[in-house]
């Protein structure tokens, strides 16, 4: 179409020309004394077109002549910028292939070539070309376990992007400093890793990336609250599944726990977790298991198992056979001074459970130390022989040898406490 309405142009073009050009009958006289010259208008606009051309040509030649020099010197610049691209993508290339002394010699080169290039004018982003390629030559030499070579590239590539710096230059900036935290991390010194982490911006250090950096960083240096609440965040972020995550955390919440060594302060690490965290059944029986271990209070410990046995006194959802148990074994080390309630809560268990064998030993214990000896023993007997655990049936087998001294029925006596050392075989 275009094509077309150009050719009709030309056409209109020329027929206008042949219009005034054929009819035209006027004249130009140029006077010289004492000469006359007489021309027809056209030929003095033909001359005249002709002169400018030629003039125009001229102008144009002469100014691509001057070029020349200029134009020869750019480029060569073209070329050197070229070379130095050229050896960065080398660079990269033989980095990821392994041969780690080629991809630095090429690194160096491409810092050389735009050193070059520097001193004859601004390099069209030299600034991060010249710190991808320190970057690089750091990278190769901490393959190289060239640790004073590494060091130096990169403080020249965080030397070569100042504070002011956009933000794609800053960005280049941060990932110099994750990379350097990573090899920190292959070194295993977590205390660098985080040094080097704890100069990013608040934005660069909520990253996935950084944020996997500083977990592994801070389990490495035993620092399980911060490890801790970093998986929290990437939880948020959803860098792991939610079985992974959950898992993490809940590592990581029991490595908190385990970091208490007064009730005191295992009471602050219990209520810095989130109520998600302590409504899990495994931090919750350990919780209380440590705080048993540490002399606390058996009130308290039974306060923290209240949730975990609701959800085990509760026929629609159940725990696990070891968090069963364990939930047994630290109520039954935490009896003294139960109350009323905790005693109706585990006969209301009990009796709406009857077989379970589990639930008549912790009912047995609990009237035990209620001092219902005649309650206790007929419990310790009906759930000794349908025991599983042989922990447990080996205690009911030596609490009712305990029960039946303090009745003084000494073949009782014997006959438990063989059955005991039979289960505790």
């Amino acid at each position: 179409m275009r094509a077309a309405l150009w050719l009709l142009a030309l056409f209109g073009v020329a027929v206008a020309v042949a219009l005034f050009a054929g009819n035209n009958q006027g004249t130009v006289t140029l006077f010289w004394p004492p000469y006359r010259v007489d021309l027809s208008l056209n030929a003095v606009l033909l001359l005249l077109f002709g002169s400018f051309t030629i003039l125009y040509g001229a102008l144009r030649g002469t100014a691509a002549l001057l070029e020349l020099p200029q134009r020869a010197r750019r480029w060569r610049l073209q070329q050197k910028e070229r070379a130095m691209h050229a050896s960065l993508l080398d660079a990269t290339s033989q980095l990821l292939a392994g041969r780690f002394l080629r991809a630095r010699k090429a690194a160096l080169s491409a810092i050389a070539q735009e050193g070059d290039l520097s001193q004859s004018g601004p390099v069209p982003h030299g600034r991060q070309l010249r710190t991808l390629a320190h970057i690089v030559a750091a990278e190769s030499s901490h393959a190289l376990q060239d640790r004073t070579t590494r060091e130096n590239h990169l403080q020249q590539a965080l030397d070569s992007i100042p504070s002011n710096a956009p933000t794609s230059e800053q960005e280049l900036r941060e990932g110099a400093q994750l990379r350097a935290a990573r090899w920190s991390l292959d070194e295993r010194d977590a205390n660098a890793a985080l040094d080097r982490m704890s100069t990013l911006t608040a934005g660069a250090a909520r990253r996935t990336l950084a944020l996997r950096a500083r977990l592994k960083a801070a389990r490495m240096a035993h620092l399980p609250e911060e490890a801790l609440d970093t998986a929290r965040l990437l939880g948020k972020h959803r860098a792991f599944s939610p079985a992974a995550a959950e898992s993490i955390v809940r590592g990581l919440a029991i490595e908190v726990i385990n970091d208490a060594h007064d009730p005191a302060q295992l009471q602050r690490a219990w209520m810095s977790l989130d109520p998600n965290e302590r409504a899990m059944p495994e931090l919750a029986v350990h919780a209380a298991q440590r705080l048993s271990q540490l002399e606390g209070d058996a009130a308290q410990v039974r306060h923290w198992l209240l949730p975990v046995w609701e959800l085990f006194a509760d026929p629609a959802r159940s725990l696990s056979d070891t968090q069963a148990l364990k939930l047994i074994h630290v109520l039954e080390n935490n009896m003294s001074g139960i109350d009323a309630t905790w005693l109706a809560r585990i006969e209301s268990a009990q009796q709406a459970n009857p077989r379970d064998a589990r639930l008549q030993y912790l009912s047995a214990v609990a009237c035990l130390h209620r001092e219902l000896w005649g309650k206790a023993q007929q419990l310790f007997t009906q759930a000794a022989p349908k025991l599983a655990d042989g922990k447990l049936r080996a205690s009911a087998w030596r609490f009712l040898a305990e029960l039946a001294e303090h009745r003084n029925d000494e073949e009782a006596a014997a006959h438990a406490w063989k059955q005991a050392a039979i289960a505790a075989l």
